[in-house]
């Protein structure tokens, strides 16, 4: 897994600086030139470690040749030729080669299919980057910049009461608004309003519902317009969270999964229902509406880090001084900023015996609807009033279920 983790990187990374590059000087080498020649050092380097230093150093000697050659080339020609995609791709399969000889198959067998795709994307990746505009651009770099350049420089330990407060888990909240925004804003506008709302929902609720509700309420402030698409957003990626939590229970505690499913699995479909009617008439309104003029704007997103410390502070504080005898109170403060804590807590202490599955399966179906009632917050501080009215109804909605089903359930 290293390894694999070490090439995704690479190419990562790469894909990164040759977007830039593209983007800036359409002329040099792009894109795909610069994804395989950071794969190439990677690969090289894997190499060195069997063969000596040696290796490295001729990957860093033959890769100069060719831009040399490359750069010749073009000098002087009307018709400058492409960067130098051929002769890289060339070095880098010299790289799978010896790889294979190693014994490194599978790595083998998927950076030379990944080579191939980079090759025959050819017109799709051009495409991508011809059509990004500077707002685009400058959102992709500041992404870059609070994610690849901020988050890794701060402490990963907590400070201050209670110990809660850990800056760069506070942080990275902020880096998934941003990027969920940016997301949301790329899919839009590349493959169309619609599929892009229901694809940035449903990886909303894979990663954060309470971050994707962040980054759309933001978005439906500065573009009103965008509050049907912000709606349906948001309301699939509370949807999700339900499929989450019993996903999670299945996989910590799968002794109790058929105790707790029936509950929220009604719950996750009643939300569902009411995701398809957003749906319904996000389909009657304009199919592109207009987008906000800086989707990675950070003020808002760094306002909703501080409340997330403000709340971390607040559960904390509850834990310690009301314990076990406050459990539906914990349970609804831990359900407000996350409900992986409060949904694999909860399950640990009913497979352990410390907590009957009654009282567990209550207590994760509380976090949940807090949350809910925390994402309306949200909305309500940082969205607009045509959101607002929206997620009003739909949440209102689904809180009243919620609670016919924590009252009349067995």
């Amino acid at each position: 897994m290293q390894i694999w983790q070490q090439f995704g990187i690479s190419l990562g990374l790469g894909l990164l600086v040759g977007l830039q590059r593209e983007w800036a000087e359409p002329e040099a080498a792009g894109i795909r030139s610069f994804a395989l020649i950071s794969v190439l050092g990677t690969a090289c380097a894997h190499l060195a470690e069997r063969f000596g230093g040696w290796v490295l150093a001729a990957g860093v000697v033959a890769l100069g040749g060719v831009m040399i050659a490359a750069n010749f080339s073009r000098a002087g020609a009307r018709d400058p030729r492409p960067g130098p995609t051929t002769e890289v791709a060339a070095l880098v399969m010299f790289a799978v080669g010896a790889l294979l000889q190693n014994g490194m198959v599978a790595e083998s067998v998927a950076i030379g299919g990944g080579v191939a795709l980079l090759l025959h994307w050819k017109k799709p990746l051009h495409g991508f980057v011809e059509r990004i505009g500077a707002t685009d651009i400058r959102a992709v770099f500041r992404m870059v910049l609070i994610a690849l350049v901020v988050l890794p420089l701060l402490p990963d330990r907590s400070f201050g009461p209670y110990a809660v407060l850990n800056p760069f888990r506070i942080w990275l909240m902020v880096v998934l608004i941003v990027g969920i925004s940016i997301a949301g804003y790329l899919t839009s506008r590349y493959i169309g309003a619609k599929p892009g709302a229901i694809l940035a929902g449903v990886l909303g609720g894979l990663i954060s519902s309470t971050a994707a509700t962040a980054s759309y309420a933001r978005m439906s402030r500065t573009a009103p317009a965008t509050s049907p698409t912000a709606t349906l957003v948001i309301m699939i990626a509370s949807t999700i969270v339900f499929a989450r939590v019993a996903f999670e229970v299945a996989v910590v505690a799968p002794g109790i999964f058929w105790k707790i499913f029936p509950q929220f699995g009604l719950m996750g479909a009643w939300m569902a229902l009411i995701a398809t009617v957003a749906c319904y008439r996000q389909r009657q309104k304009q199919d592109r509406a207009p987008v906000p003029k800086d989707p990675s704007n950070l003020g808002a997103a760094v306002i909703f880090g501080g409340l997330y410390a403000l709340v971390l502070l607040a559960v904390a504080a509850a834990r310690q001084h009301l314990g076990e005898g406050g459990l539906y109170l914990v349970a609804s403060l831990s359900g407000l900023t996350d409900m992986d804590a409060i949904t694999l807590s909860t399950a640990q202490l009913i497979t352990a015996g410390r907590l009957g599955v009654d009282t567990g399966w209550r207590m994760m179906m509380i976090g949940a609807l807090s949350n809910i009632l925390f994402k309306a917050g949200v909305v309500a501080l940082m969205g607009s009033r045509r959101l607002l009215g929206r997620i009003a109804a739909l949440f209102g909605l689904s809180l009243a279920g919620g609670i016919l089903l924590l009252w009349f359930w067995p």
